[in-house]
């Protein structure tokens, strides 16, 4: 690729770039057009969670302290519409749960072994904003679970590590007929089991093999950086295909699926998910995931309206996940919940799943600090690579050897003239035996292991909390200086230290590779720019991310300074020279990029030559 190629090319992309980080609008603009869609969602999906619950709320504290309603008492399920709420507490190794007799529910899940950002007990939900009911119309009544008072078989139940057990959570309809919810735990891991089980109830509920649940909540804030944590938090849903799917992570969304059977949904925040795995299958799955930008300790809000097939006793056989998502946990989980953990889109997946991903596990066992894990990552990287490396150094050599011919060429016929420019050249690079293209090739075909780091480490949940050198931890970023927050930059109001010492070490590498390619005029500042601009873009990226960033660029610093011994440039001008000796094959069929290049070469020229004669 010749210096006036590649200069458009970079400059193509340093402009789009820089328009996008730019002419962004202001984060006042952006705050109240996210507010608008906000609350339009909310409308569309009926996902206004917050403001159903005080509804409820209220409706339920005025039950309690007005009179009671003797004809309410008389509708179905009507002595269990009123009621005080208690919390039954079940625990294991892992999980504190609180079960309310409200609704029959989970009403809060504490991870014992887990802290939040700022050390404090990680509650992945609790409150009036979490629902979970069933649906169904009973006489002439419709019944939502969510609204009612169960009676539950325990106060507490702690299970030691190797016991298991249960308690029942009732909806009485009478002494005979009633739905129980039964949870059970084991002693030690992260599913807390569900059977809901109707008892009497034939003739009270409408027959049908399918029921429908409402499930909403709104996740609690746990890690530094709540901007970057909504970015990575979402609703997710697998189906009994294999096919695993999620809502937009950027902004409010809903979605409608009949066309499949889903196995589970979950909600899914950036290092921790709530899964509902549902055994006999889901038929309809409406889902739906809005955020409101004022709240600054909820994550996101998150519903799922599904319609649950029955067994054939009419009981549904349901399983929580409350835990982190860790690949290698998740995995252990089986209904493939590791497909919560995004790795990429395309081939960057199938290179941090199986590439990637073995060899930090394999590096992880070695109990090493993780930030000593990603040096040795990055060496056996980079050690891979190095074929390519050397044929990208090797083809700019050769291109730097050749430049003072491509001077000549370019003082004889002008640069008014840039096809039959651009086809001299190629007549050159030809009889010298040399690529343009060569110096570009090995660095496109390390760009998706490049790409697919940047995925890799923002949803690697090993780094959380992790620390090394003054990097407090790796799953986010470090700030050593903090300012008020800077609008017109997206708000910007810290420096990362390393993805500052990333940046430095880019301007280095990008200095010396103008030295071995040989740039000059534009092509020897433009490299600059994009260095710049990703100081802005990964700056509130994780530290461990920029931390590779930054070895990777003083690597192949490195490499190319040892490379450049193996390298002549007299010898490499020699072999050119003999190149140019050698009698053109005009017998040899040409490449079809060769032949494809000549001919629009002459089709430009000939349009020049038009132009020319009619000028």
């Amino acid at each position: 690729m010749d210096k006036n190629t590649f200069t458009g090319l970079f400059l193509i992309m340093a402009i789009i770039a820089g328009s996008i980080y730019f002419l962004k609008p202001s984060e006042a603009d952006l705050k109240k057009e996210r507010e608008v869609q906000h609350q339009d969602s909310l409308k569309k999906a009926g996902a206004a969670v917050a403001a159903a619950a005080a509804k409820t709320t209220a409706k339920f504290d005025t039950a309690k302290t007005a009179k009671v309603d003797s004809a309410l008492l008389k509708m179905p399920f009507g002595a269990a519409s009123v009621g005080k709420e208690e919390f039954v507490t079940i625990g294991n190794k892992e999980l504190l749960i609180k079960l309310s007799t409200h609704g029959g529910k989970v009403a809060s899940v504490e991870l014992k072994n887990y802290k939040t950002f700022d050390k404090k007990p990680l509650v992945l939900f609790s409150g009036n904003n979490n629902q979970f009911g069933l649906k169904f119309a009973a006489g002439v009544a419709n019944i939502n679970t969510n609204n009612y008072y169960f009676t539950p078989s325990a106060k507490e139940l702690n299970i030691a590590e190797k016991d298991s057990g249960s308690v029942t959570m009732r909806l009485s309809y009478s002494p005979t007929q009633y739905i129980d919810y039964i949870y059970s735990l084991k002693g030690d891991g992260f599913k807390l089991g569900l059977t809901i089980k109707p008892t009497g109830l034939d003739g009270v509920i409408a027959n049908s093999s399918t029921i429908n649940l409402n499930w909403a909540t709104s996740l609690r804030k746990q890690e530094k950086d709540i901007k970057m944590e909504r970015q990575y938090s979402t609703v997710y849903y697998y189906n009994t295909d294999g096919d695993a799917d999620y809502l937009s992570e950027g902004k409010d969304d809903q979605k409608s699926i009949s066309d499949k059977k889903m196995a589970w949904v979950a909600f899914k925040q950036h290092f921790f998910s709530n899964v509902l795995i549902a055994k006999g299958g889901i038929t309809k799955t409406d889902i739906a995931v809005a955020t409101d930008f004022n709240d600054t300790t909820d994550v996101k809000q998150m519903k799922a309206d599904l319609s649950l097939t029955r067994g054939t006793d009419g009981s549904l056989p349901l399983e929580f996940y409350f835990g982190p998502n860790r690949f290698n946990t998740l995995k252990d989980q089986g209904h493939d919940l590791d497909k919560l953990v995004n790795l990429g889109w395309g081939p960057l997946k199938y290179i941090n799943r199986f590439a990637v991903l073995p060899v930090f596990n394999f590096l992880n066992k070695f109990n090493w600090n993780y930030g000593l894990i990603i040096l040795v990552l990055t060496v056996l990287l980079k050690l891979v690579l190095s074929p390519l490396t050397y044929k990208s150094y090797l083809s700019m050599a050769k291109m730097r050897v050749l430049k003072p011919e491509m001077d000549e060429i370019k003082a004889k016929v002008g640069e008014d003239n840039p096809t039959l420019l651009q086809q001299e050249y190629l007549k050159l690079y030809k009889k010298a035996g040399v690529n343009p293209l060569g110096g570009c090739l090995p660095l496109l075909i390390q760009m998706p292991i490049v790409i697919a780091f940047f995925r890799f480490f923002p949803s690697l949940f090993e780094l959380r909390g992790e620390s090394f050198l003054w990097m407090h931890d790796l799953s986010t970023y470090d700030s050593v200086i903090k300012f008020a927050p800077i609008a017109f930059l997206g708000g910007v109001n810290h420096i990362s230290l390393m993805c500052l010492l990333m940046t430095i070490s880019t301007l280095i590498y990008t200095y010396f590779n103008n030295q071995i390619s040989g740039a000059t005029g534009q092509m020897k500042y433009i490299g600059y720019i994009t260095p710049l601009v990703f100081l802005f873009t990964l700056n509130s990226y994780p530290a461990g991310l920029n931390y590779y960033y930054f070895l990777a660029n003083m690597f192949t610093f490195l490499q190319q300074y040892l490379i450049k011994f193996m390298v002549d440039d007299k010898k490499i001008h020699a072999q050119i020279q003999e190149n140019k000796k050698k009698p053109e094959d005009t017998k040899k069929k040409k490449s079809g990029f060769g032949a494809k290049m000549e001919e629009m070469m002459r089709q430009q020229q000939q349009i020049q030559a038009n132009k020319n004669k009619k000028s």
